[in-house]
């Protein structure tokens, strides 16, 4: 093909490439709206945090069944499915009155969603075989991700500007539309003819671990984390993990597929994948909410902000592409992590400082940015590149469930944490002014970032902290434990991927 586009794999490409498009503005965008959510419906701080893992756990919990399913049946008859699934169930999202409603929707397009995604990147692996060509398809497929991943922010203030919240789910219908016409005119039918049987028991116990424990994070301090409900949860959560690895271990045609993990590049890219989902991507979730709660942006404002890590993402994505033929991923992949670190630190750094505002956030962010556009494509391309082709969907399948089962999970980790800091600096401020169940509600909605209505909530604020600065000051206190937390968790991850590429055999 000497590194060019066939019209049919063009017409593929643009198929994948919008379905990725709509999978990044959805899990990108929705967090500017978040603390209007949280007006609008009346929700709690944990609501918040459900409204974005109720989508990010149905996908984890999909994903496996998906790549099964696409291979028995047809890995374009189940894409065009999940596509049609994503528009009507973002039609029940922009329908919803109540969280409740919202967060279930968000559940059911979560499904659709993470089929769609699987599907797409199984559909990449296996239509575009060729290295020059392959290339290209995976640095245009890195690109048009980033393009949704980063424009979500800036499409989610603006609609929120001009219109209502609704439509940040309602644009999602006739997008799935539009996406279906490539579909059907450029992706080729492909099959495994040795697609083996629904691994029904391991998406099952994963589907529970997974779910329990953001559960345990998200809703433990309500519940308290050493009282009973909460431990009961715990012990389920430890139960169904062990019992997902006892049934991969029997099973005859196990989802995860232990064996590939003794792969050395695949075993350190999905370290990359992890690495990025531990850090990155869940602090994209809250960062909205500290630049309009604690710098005091709009959301417009706040989307052009967070728009800066676009910018390096786009530019580097092509660029990591080519540095992975060069270095090979054993250099490219940990380099990427390193960076995303770097970034975090230096935008801890930027919110620390007198008269802190987005243009001293902004080198950190940019730098993020860097290290995530040296790190995404890379890391696809090296998991489903090391296996067999028909090996492809399951290894893609590892790849988004480690992303997702991260993201998850770390989106109620940085969610403690960042209510944890808050707390702790709120506790000293005021010396025992407050019960600690009552100081931990303030904490809550202090992480939620409306400071306007905590006066007539908290009358005690009155004369506490008449003009607002110490809770603000928590605040603040709060996102930068967060932004250590993520820094030094993915330069841990950036070294364990460097050794576990350096070993010659498992």
């Amino acid at each position: 093909m000497n590194g060019t586009l066939h019209n049919s794999n063009k017409m593929a490409l643009a198929a994948v490439c919008l379905a990725s498009l709509m999978f990044g503005l959805e899990i990108s965008s929705v967090p500017v709206i978040l603390p209007t959510l949280e007006k609008v419906l009346n929700g709690k701080f944990s609501d918040m945090q459900w409204v974005m893992n109720a989508y990010t756990i149905a996908c984890t919990t999909v994903l496996m069944a998906t790549g099964t399913l696409a291979d028995r049946f047809g890995r374009k008859q189940v894409f065009i499915i999940s596509i049609i699934a994503f528009g009507i169930t973002s039609l029940f999202c922009g329908l919803s009155q109540q969280v409740l409603g919202l967060i279930i929707s968000r559940l059911f397009q979560g499904l659709a969603g993470g089929a769609m995604f699987i599907c797409s990147i199984a559909i990449l692996s296996h239509q575009f075989r060729e290295g020059k060509e392959r290339s290209k398809a995976f640095a245009m497929w890195g690109i048009v991700s980033g393009i949704g991943l980063g424009l979500g922010p800036v499409i989610g203030g603006f609609i929120v500007a001009i219109s209502n919240w609704q439509w940040i789910f309602l644009v999602f219908v006739p997008l799935s539309a539009l996406s279906l016409i490539p579909a059907f005119a450029g992706v080729k039918e492909s099959r495994d003819p040795l697609a083996q049987q629904l691994d029904v028991w391991g998406i099952v116990t994963l589907s529970l671990a997974v779910f329990g424990l953001a559960f345990y994070i998200t809703q433990g301090p309500q519940l308290g984390f050493g009282s009973v409900p909460a431990l009961g949860i715990l012990a389920a959560t430890v139960i169904s993990f062990l019992l997902f690895i006892w049934v991969e271990k029997k099973v005859p045609h196990p989802m995860f597929d232990f064996s590939v993990f003794r792969i050395r590049e695949f075993s350190g890219a999905i370290i990359g994948c992890i690495g990025m989902n531990f850090s990155f991507w869940p602090l994209m979730i809250y960062l909205p909410v500290y630049f309009q709660g604690g710098l005091g942006y709009n959301s417009i404002t706040t989307g052009l902000f967070l728009l800066a890590y676009t910018i390096p993402y786009f530019v580097m994505s092509p660029v990591a592409e080519r540095l992975l033929l060069r270095y090979r991923p054993q250099i490219v992949i940990p380099l990427g992590l390193f960076t995303i670190g770097l970034g975090f630190i230096l935008m801890k750094f930027g919110g620390s400082v007198a008269h802190a505002n987005g243009w001293t956030m902004l080198p950190g962010i940019l730098l993020a940015g860097i290290g995530i556009g040296l790190t995404n494509t890379p890391v696809t391309n090296t998991t489903t590149g090391s296996v067999s082709a028909d090996r492809a969907g399951m290894a893609s399948g590892i790849d988004v469930s480690a992303r997702l089962i991260t993201l998850a999970i770390n989106i109620a980790v940085m969610g403690f944490i960042l209510v944890e800091g808050i707390a702790a600096h709120l506790k000293g401020a005021f010396h025992g002014a407050f019960a600690m169940g009552r100081l931990y509600t303030l904490s809550q909605k202090t992480a939620a970032g409306g400071f306007e209505s905590l006066q007539s909530q908290y009358p005690e604020l009155s004369s506490l902290d008449p003009s607002g600065l110490t809770v603000h000051a928590a605040f603040t206190h709060g996102f930068e434990w967060v932004m250590l937390y993520g820094g030094i968790g993915v330069w841990i991850l950036a070294l364990l991927s460097f050794i576990i590429f350096r070993k010659k055999s498992f």
